[in-house]
């Protein structure tokens, strides 16, 4: 159970390893900004816009039970606060404060930025077309917008000329 030619894997081992390899970038952004990978992950989130309890534990993925610890913990640190839905008294949205806000602008660009850097051995026209067939695979599995799109940060990309 190797690699093919030239380090080629299947379709399914490819997208496991990518997986990991994001979970990496997020593990290595978030620890270098004192978070946790779930933390980073909620921050930019609630970069958007503040959310519901409901459509927050909706859109990660979570538990009432984990998403409750998870928004707990982000509050205690400062980060993050409850409110009142002004639709509905009885429900709760979750915001960023001020210093959440502001860390989670940095959590973002860093961790754009190392996003960026993965597929650096890639031409522009590479890096377009993986653009295309992964946004094809998120559509198509309705992935939330947990990570909204960063704007386009100029790459070298060995290989390319300048236009």
């Amino acid at each position: 159970m190797g690699n093919g030619a030239a380090g080629q894997v299947g379709v399914v081992a490819a997208l496991v390893r990518a997986a990991f390899l994001v979970d990496g970038v997020y593990a290595e952004a978030s620890r270098a900004y004192g978070l946790t990978p779930q933390q980073g992950q909620l921050l930019c989130v609630l970069l958007a816009r503040p959310y519901g309890m409901s459509e927050l534990g909706e859109t990660l993925g979570l538990a009432k039970s984990s998403l409750t610890g998870l928004v707990d913990r982000t509050v205690r640190r400062g980060l993050v606060l409850r409110e009142a839905d002004p639709r509905d008294g009885r429900a709760v949205r979750v915001g960023l404060t001020d210093q959440g806000a502001a860390l989670a602008e940095k959590f973002y660009v860093e961790t754009c930025r190392r996003m960026e850097a993965l597929p650096s051995g890639l031409s522009g026209s590479e890096r377009e077309r993986l653009a295309v067939l992964l946004s094809r695979v998120v559509v198509d599995n309705e992935v939330p917008e947990v990570f909204v799109e960063a704007p386009a940060v100029p790459v070298s990309v060995p290989g390319d000329s300048p236009s």
